[in-house]
């Protein structure tokens, strides 16, 4: 798959190839496209890239040797047998003294595995040999949890040595439809399962239809991503049966805390660091309505699968396990056509709504958002509810917006309904006193004659086809 998005990731690595002493830690979630983009970043460089595996030590420092005699065209160095790690950093660091050079160690956590002590010995080289040598060292984990002992936190040896770090995300909706040539309803329904993944999305680029390419790479016990959830959680040592629940339960429907731990017959102060420990992961995500001032203490919180695909995979493959052991697909895929775009692309739209708004306010409006997120009374379920919410505090505006992926074009009613949620709500208006409202509507099927008038008129509403605003073409 070609490398698309990451401009300011690639700007930030750049950036600090530029400054002497740069040492950048780069870590995230395993498929979301680390190794990609420092591959991407070191092209055209003297990069020594290094790849890390469960094995003996010693093979290790024989494959580092391999990769430092290859990029140096030094034959010896690929033969000869080294005992410290130490040494091959000096060769790296001696080698064309006056020239920038990158070492990049990915996967780092691997080394950390097979010698504890490697972050220590890491902490010297980087003092003693490379700091002032003109390296510029990068350091990639998939396994966050470990990242974030071993590279990032106070207790670690390598602790205030760092000087940028960043945390990958999956790609966003914006610049996944501008790369490939689908329709803005495939791009949709093909987000919604990958999430914007770049491992994921290469099985869904071979221009079958979707529910094609979903039989072959998820509902197949052959395929790609059948256990991938399974196999996630595995790889961040979370093996108790309780982090796979949690997650189940929530994809059941049970959003709140109360109702969570009711699922799982556990209380809540038990749940919690389960909770805590898969928010940290990002395995799933808590949400407070935007007119919280203290997110993290707020008791409105509802908690969400954060990544689609695991909510894909829990709604329509989890459930019916034992029917795909046995090859009976067809129960399946009758489910996915029965209430994917209702009940499963909608939900995921809404996010997608929230990225094109982000998006917008870059290059077409005149908002510059504090925060972007979304609104409820006092339950997800509750009337009272806005799908995107945005404030920019600098202006003193507030942005309210509906998402409606319907087959149909949005009437004026829509409209009237969102202005009347958010005039008649207490709340927002104590929240943000004197704020501008400005309102918006998403829609994949454009919009009403009516709507089109009445939008023509006022210049706070903001009609939003995506189609025309994201396609470049």
């Amino acid at each position: 798959m070609k490398f698309i998005g990451r401009k300011t990731e690639l700007a930030k690595l750049n950036s600090e190839y530029e400054h002497d002493g740069a040492f950048v830690v780069v870590y995230g979630r395993r498929r979301v496209g680390k190794t990609t983009l420092i591959k991407e970043f070191i092209k055209d460089k003297i990069a020594f890239y290094f790849l890390a595996t469960e094995e003996l030590e010693s093979q290790s420092m024989k494959r580092l040797a391999g990769v430092i005699g290859r990029t140096t065209n030094n034959g010896l160095i690929q033969k000869a047998s080294f005992a410290d790690w130490l040494d091959l950093f000096q060769i790296i660091a001696d080698y064309k003294p006056n020239e920038k050079k990158i070492l990049v160690i990915d996967e780092f956590p691997y080394l950390v595995k097979i010698n504890p002590a490697f972050p220590s010995i890491l902490q010297n080289a980087w003092d003693e040999i490379l700091k002032d040598n003109n390296v510029m060292l990068i350091l990639s984990g998939s396994l966050i949890g470990m990242m974030q002992k071993h590279a990032l936190s106070y207790d670690s040896p390598l602790y205030g040595r760092r000087t940028s770090q960043m945390r990958l995300s999956p790609l966003p909706f914006s610049d996944v439809y501008k790369a490939f040539d689908l329709s803005f309803d495939e791009a949709v329904k093909q987000y919604a399962v990958t999430g914007g993944v770049p491992k994921y999305m290469e099985f869904f680029q071979d221009k079958r239809v979707l529910i094609d390419q979903l039989k072959e790479v998820v509902l197949s016990k052959s395929g790609f991503l059948y256990e991938e959830p399974f196999f996630l959680l595995r790889s961040e040592a979370l093996s108790g049966v309780n982090y796979f629940s949690v997650i189940n339960a929530i994809a059941d429907g049970n959003h709140k805390l109360g109702k969570i731990a009711s699922a799982l017959s556990l209380d809540t102060s038990s749940l919690t660091p389960y909770l805590t420990t898969l928010i940290d992961l990002g395995f799933i995500e808590k949400r407070t309505p935007i007119t919280e001032k203290n997110p993290e203490k707020s008791r409105k919180g509802l908690y969400f699968i954060s990544d689609n695909f695991i909510r894909f995979w829990f709604k329509y493959v989890y459930p019916y396990k034992g029917e795909l052991e046995l090859d009976n697909t067809q129960i399946v895929i009758d489910e996915i056509n029965k209430d994917f775009t209702e009940k499963f692309v909608a939900f995921a739209y809404e996010d997608i709504c929230k990225d094109i708004f982000a998006n917008l306010c870059t290059k077409e409006i005149s908002f510059t958002p504090s925060r972007v997120g979304s609104y409820w009374l006092n339950d997800i379920n509750n009337d009272t509810e806005i799908d995107v919410m945005a404030i920019d505090n600098q202006d003193k505006k507030i942005f309210a917006g509906e998402c409606k992926y319907h087959i149909k074009a949005v009437d004026a009613q829509v409209y009237f309904s969102l202005k009347e949620k958010v005039e008649n709500n207490d709340e927002i208006k104590k929240a943000f006193p004197g704020y501008k409202i400005i309102y918006g509507l998403f829609s994949k099927s454009g919009f009403t004659n009516r709507m089109l008038d009445i939008a023509k008129e006022n210049a706070d509403i903001l009609l939003i086809n995506e189609d025309t605003l994201l396609k470049d073409k």
